[in-house]
């Protein structure tokens, strides 16, 4: 089976790196080189560079749509996707006889679209995973050939994203080896069930300290490590990476104590005690740190 894989970013590399080890891969899609940096340094995808470590052929297209005919010519049988980044369409989806199959970072129909991870730990969902769809024209409705679970437990974004990268890869070489056994057997999404989620910007990311502190801590681990909860102290910045609900009670947003432990602040219903950090302009630090250079005490407010 000739296999095309499509993907961007680092989270898609290891699917890459298990279907190549296993089946070879005959071609990778990936989005075009773009400046980063302050230099705006012009930089290939991380599945663009691990791809040429390989000495597989890349294509990085600017519009996907707009080159069915180089797709269609590589004769593919099959593409496997994973955190693309481009919407396909149907001439693109009619270049593989056995399908475009999708590797999804939930437990669909849950959590369909853009940002499936932060999204189940902001819901408070014990559990998630990577299901495996067939990639239909409407977004991500397909029917399912496989699942795989994993518990959510107090992991960040960054650490569940590790681990569904992981789960992402299993699930790949296992779809191929359900596809060469030949017609498996698919289930259909319970539409009843599904949900979306949206593109996560950096405003999403600020802390309303009237919330319940369980709510609070969940919108700092699904931001973390990128774009990041924050509040504001006396006009500036603060990005919040690490925080657990604690006893304490006081005005809403109120530091109720500062010390070795970290920084307590008065919430909704409780408080929480805030334990990494970073200043704006600064280094992420312990928030022991943070009070030990008498950047806050008790009374303070957040906000």
């Amino acid at each position: 089976m000739k296999i095309v894989f499509a993907g961007s970013p680092e989270y898609a590399v290891p699917a890459l790196d298990a279907l190549y080890k296993k089946y070879g891969v005959a071609a990778v899609i990936t989005q075009p080189d773009k400046p980063v940096g302050r230099k705006k340094i012009l930089t290939p995808t991380p599945v663009k560079r691990r791809a040429l470590e390989l000495g597989i052929h890349v294509y990085d297209f600017e519009k996907i749509r707009l080159h069915s005919a180089e797709v269609a010519a590589l004769g593919a049988d099959i593409m496997i996707t994973c955190a693309y980044g481009q919407l396909l369409t149907a001439d693109i989806l009619n270049c593989f006889p056995s399908g475009v199959w999708n590797l999804h970072a939930s437990l669909l129909p849950e959590f369909r679209g853009a940002s499936p991870i932060q999204s189940a730990i902001l819901a408070g969902k014990t559990h998630t995973g990577v299901t495996v769809m067939k990639t239909e024209l409407s977004l991500d409705t397909g029917d399912i050939l496989l699942v795989k679970r994993c518990a959510i437990d107090n992991m960040t974004y960054g650490e569940l994203s590790e681990k569904l990268s992981e789960l992402s890869a299993q699930a790949a070489v296992e779809a191929v080896e359900l596809l060469l056994g030949g017609d498996p057997l698919l289930l259909m999404q319970d539409e009843a069930k599904a949900t979306l989620c949206k593109k996560i910007q950096k405003g999403d990311g600020k802390i309303d300290f009237g919330n319940s502190p369980e709510d609070i801590c969940r919108l700092i681990r699904a931001y973390n490590p990128q774009p990041t909860a924050f509040c504001n102290q006396g006009g500036s910045v603060l990005n919040v990476l690490y925080a657990e609900p604690c006893e304490g009670t006081g005005d809403i947003g109120t530091v109720i104590c500062a010390d070795k432990r970290g920084i307590c602040v008065a919430c909704g219903s409780g408080a929480v005690l805030i334990k990494q950090l970073q200043p704006a302009g600064g280094k992420v630090m312990n928030a022991a740190d943070y009070v030990n250079g008498r950047k806050i005490k008790a009374g303070d407010r957040l906000d």
